[in-house]
């Protein structure tokens, strides 16, 4: 995977924890630099572990199925981006990222569900980089970089984001996602070729 794939997925994967900042910094009305940030860490924390999570648990089957790794990257990578594509479709006005950027219970449950994704993405890793884990240290650190930044950046620019209330950043998620998918599958058949 090269750097750009990373830094894309990094970006696709960050979309909602974006979202869901923008909708925190509209529930605040300003710019509070300690909710701000300890949500933005949070998002990004969850963010990085659950890719390990996820390559932890499916590394093992690599060997099993490594002749079809590709086909589950791809489906996976496809799926998550369909489902934010999706999302962003049928979602009602303000449903899917109302929060309260206050409660702190309320900001890890965010954090969790933001990060699902993630966790996916993470299986993904174990068929494309292997049994090794100082391959995935960088992506992994690179998704929590961009999470915990976007998350800010969310918060610091939820008042001028709300003028665009249509504007949906799952969609560019979720087809990030997908050309990541599409293209690690063009590049296993064609290195059979």
């Amino acid at each position: 995977m090269t750097e750009l794939e990373i830094w894309m997925i990094a970006i696709g994967l960050a979309m909602d924890c974006f979202t869901v900042s923008i909708t925190g910094g509209i529930a605040l009305k300003c710019t509070r630099w300690g909710v701000t940030l300890r949500t933005a860490f949070l998002f990004g924390l969850f963010q990085a572990v659950m890719p390990v999570i996820g390559w932890g648990c499916a590394r093992w089957l690599s060997d099993y199925i490594g002749d079809y790794d590709h086909w589950i990257a791809f489906a996976m990578l496809f799926f998550l981006g369909a489902k934010m594509i999706y999302g962003a479709f049928t979602a009602k006005d303000g449903e899917s990222c109302a929060f309260n950027p206050c409660d702190n219970k309320t900001v890890v449950l965010m954090a969790l569900a933001t990060s699902i994704d993630a966790l996916a993405v993470g299986v993904s890793f174990a068929f494309i980089y292997g049994a090794d884990f100082m391959s995935i240290a960088w992506p992994v650190s690179v998704i929590g970089f961009v999470s915990f930044a976007m998350s800010a950046l969310g918060f610091v620019g939820g008042a001028w984001f709300s003028r665009f209330r249509r504007l949906k950043p799952e969609i560019v998620g979720g087809l990030i996602l997908i050309a990541i998918g599409t293209k690690i599958l063009i590049e296993h058949i064609t290195k059979g070729i």
